[in-house]
């Protein structure tokens, strides 16, 4: 076994962590954080997440957790893992641990006592390390060298790590890409090319999941590039990946000063056409939300290139802001390195600096003007807005009041109403 020190142990004695550590702690028992926050303090990243890992048993945390007054939430007992909520911060509690038996994500698990044990049963080495309270690593699995080397690897064989659940293959790019630098692990990513038809076993869900968590990732172009050079990228998508745009949309984001946005950046890797953003919603069963977002976004954004400020106006106020701003952003990332980037960065900050203003036409208006209630309406309406929009949006109340005369005008001509 190999130790260290944490880069900065406060938070482990800090109001709740130090709470809950100090709770499971004692008594011929004992506790430490395992996984994520290990593995982000050491990297020096942000700490999210806190998982706990105990000596002992399921009933015995949740005694403590009464006695404490504790909130305790039994979330999976089958796996020895309780829920502690302190001071309104859920801490996941898992007694600790051997896989006996794996069959996909679940397990037949035996309790026990054994760290070491515990930590192998894990999947990368960077999230084997264990902390305890006075902030020692304890590192059974050799992640410390992989942690200062920016190396993601399986613990123990990776073929038999990914038999135990396909997922897996997914979180070693995802992993790869959040904390990984250089070339893959080659006996990781060999073995995740071997395995590819095992991801038809994955529910929708969870790759979904894994794959929103890569496409933010630091490194996510080089993650996406690996797994398409191993076949995994045709496979999850279930058609072409579009690694230029993928890249050139992340370069956008950050020169505009935005935050990673998960659609944005998935349109830009896989949806060409509205065909494409209906396959990928299905394939990664997104919300509706998203789903009609990716189709917009995959909407004839190649007319978007080129506008002049008064076509782009008009585009914004036909589609909104949101829409707007996808579409641009997807039409921009698709241009080219030969794209005129300012006219771009003006498109797509326009709805930054203009408002569209409210169509001031009501029915009201029109009914005044003779045309009664029915489908006629809403046709006559329709036109009028068309033709105040060709006015630029005018305000001028003559205007106006013109184009309304002229709409209802010219239709009942037309129709001979």
């Amino acid at each position: 076994m190999t130790t260290a020190a944490l880069r900065d142990p406060s938070w482990l004695t800090a109001a709740p962590t130090g709470r809950v550590l100090a709770l499971l702690n004692g008594g011929g028992e004992e506790a430490r954080v395992v996984g994520g926050a290990v593995r982000n303090d050491l990297m020096g990243l942000p700490i999210g997440e806190v998982d706990i890992a105990t000596t002992a048993l399921p009933d015995e945390v949740m005694r403590r957790a009464a006695a404490a007054e504790i909130k305790a939430v039994a979330t999976g007992l089958e796996h020895g893992t309780v829920t502690l909520v302190a001071d309104g911060r859920p801490f996941e509690v898992t007694t600790l641990r051997e896989d006996v038996e794996t069959y996909g994500r679940k397990a037949r698990v035996a309790f026990g006592r054994d760290w070491i044990a515990d930590a192998r049963r894990r999947d990368f080495t960077i999230n084997g390390l264990s902390a305890s309270i006075d902030g020692v690593v304890h590192d059974h699995v050799d992640g410390l060298g992989d942690i200062a080397a920016r190396r993601v690897r399986f613990i123990g064989d990776p073929e038999r790590r990914i038999v135990e659940d396909y997922l897996r293959v997914l979180r070693f790019f995802r992993m790869f890409a959040a904390y990984g630098e250089g070339e893959p692990d080659r006996a990781g990513y060999l073995a995740c090319a071997r395995a590819r038809e095992g991801l038809a076993t994955l529910s929708a869900e969870r790759i979904r999941a894994e794959m929103l968590k890569l496409v933010v990732a630091p490194r996510a172009v080089e993650a996406s590039q690996a797994m398409a050079d191993a076949g995994l990228l045709q496979v999850v998508l279930g058609g072409i990946s579009y690694h230029g745009p993928f890249a050139a949309m992340i370069g956008i984001e950050q020169g505009l000063g935005r935050a990673p946005d998960a659609m944005l950046r998935l349109g830009a890797l896989a949806v060409a056409v509205t065909e494409d953003a209906r396959r990928i919603a299905q394939r990664l069963r997104l919300s509706n939300a998203e789903a009609k977002r990716l189709d917009s976004m995959g909407h004839r954004w190649w007319r978007l290139a080129g506008m002049d400020d008064d076509v782009a106006r008009r585009r914004l106020y036909r589609l909104g802001v949101e829409r707007y701003r996808d579409r641009i952003m997807l039409a921009w990332a698709r241009a080219g390195r030969g794209a005129d980037g300012h006219r771009w960065i003006e498109l797509a900050t326009l709805p930054d600096r203009w408002s569209a203003p409210k169509f001031p036409l009501k029915a009201a208006d029109m009914i005044a003007r003779g045309i009664g209630e029915g489908p006629a309406l809403g046709h006559i309406l329709t036109l009028a807005e068309d033709a105040w929009l060709a006015s630029n949006f005018t305000c001028d109340p003559e205007a106006i009041r013109k184009i309304a005369d002229d709409t209802v005008a010219r239709f009942t001509r037309e129709h001979r109403l």
